[in-house]
């Protein structure tokens, strides 16, 4: 059989190996997955440096003193206005490292056993993270964090107003 192509688990049907993901070590189509629901394009707007590497398994909290960039593309500094007042961001993005998906594991919080979730595991179908961070500076196109627990080259979709953990204006 060709490489580029996978047998689905659930359907028996040979699809390509861009249209399945890997749960449970088993290969499951998109069909499976997701029916009749039509994907869509996200575009990143930057992405993180920092010295967090590749750790796949390991889904350790970020270190709260850590420092990391946001490197914005250029086409992205109109968007930052005012942003300097705040103090508290959410940081949406990608987890371009995870290759599988596991269901049902042991929380690393509380060695509960849960479904993906019911946890912060990096682990999802989706490869979408939600961070809240305090921001200490921008120069130029580039955030200066603390608290993200992005691998370095990870993809940055959005930034939002912070929830409030790091807020300051309490706006």
């Amino acid at each position: 059989m060709n490489e580029d192509r996978l047998i689905c688990s659930e359907c028996g049907q040979a699809v390509n190996k861009s249209k399945a993901c890997i749960i449970d070590d088993k290969v499951v189509c998109f069909v499976c997955m997701y029916g009749d629901i039509t994907p869509f394009d996200i575009y990143p707007i930057g992405s993180v440096r920092t010295k967090l590497g590749s750790r796949e398994t390991s889904s350790l909290p970020a270190d709260p003193n850590g420092i990391s960039c946001i490197d914005l593309l250029s086409s992205q500094k109109r968007f930052l206005y005012k942003l300097e007042e705040e103090t508290s961001l959410l940081i949406v993005y990608y987890l371009h490292k995870v290759k599988s998906v596991i269901t049902v594991f042991n929380r690393r919080l509380d060695g509960k056993k849960v479904g993906v979730f019911a946890s912060r595991t990096p682990n999802r179908l989706s490869k979408i993270a939600v961070q809240e961070v305090r921001l200490l500076k921008i120069d130029r196109n580039k955030l200066y964090v603390s608290g993200l627990d992005a691998m370095d080259d990870s993809p940055v979709l959005d930034i939002k107003l912070g929830l409030g953990r790091h807020r300051a204006s309490g706006r």
